[in-house]
């Protein structure tokens, strides 16, 4: 799979996953751990709109700020500094992550908003977890008014107000519900 470019200015999906369907997260703190990481290489070189950590992989929603180059770099950094500590904690070697993160370029607003939901609900569609009580999620984050890394008056934007966004959430909660009952 030939990898997207990053370019300045753009959204993109980024996400990834642990070698082998493996868990890259085995508790809470190792997702705060991440999430400090995150923020420490890349809060400078990228906006972040929405972001999902489950056991075995993660989701952002980013535009890029800075030179491709730095951010791809930064990433690298992210990746190489906690796959050190995930190791040593673990007691492990070798790869954490699949070879390279993932990223797709986003085109139009549609997806941007349509995103925004698919990584907020990811906690129900894999655990059938709430997705509004999720802890590391940027959903809270967003709906609520703490300071975080969530670029959250510009996601908000995307749906008006934070109650079109809530009730669009719950909307699309239900449909993903209904799917299952389908299945």
């Amino acid at each position: 799979m030939k990898l997207e470019t990053l370019d300045k200015d753009y959204y993109y999906h980024i996400y990834n996953r642990g070698i082998n369907g493996d868990n890259i997260f085995t508790n809470d703190a190792n997702k705060v751990y991440f999430l400090k990481l995150y923020k420490k290489y890349l809060t400078t070189k990228v906006a972040t709109f929405a972001y999902c950590l489950l056991n075995n992989h993660f989701h952002f929603l980013i535009r890029i700020e800075e030179e491709p180059k730095e951010v791809i770099q930064a990433f690298s950094n992210l990746f190489n500094a906690y796959a050190k500590a995930f190791n040593k904690q673990q007691n492990r070697t070798g790869s954490l992550f699949e070879k390279h993160f993932k990223r797709i370029r986003l085109h139009n607003e549609e997806y941007l908003r349509k995103l925004v939901f698919y990584i907020h609900l990811n906690p129900q569609h894999h655990f059938n977890d709430n997705f509004e009580n999720f802890r590391f999620s940027s959903y809270k984050a967003i709906i609520s008014e703490n300071k975080s890394l969530i670029r959250r008056e510009e996601v908000i934007g995307l749906f008006s107000d934070v109650e079109n966004l809530k009730y669009s959430h719950r909307n699309k909660s239900l449909e993903l519900e209904d799917k299952f009952k389908l299945e």
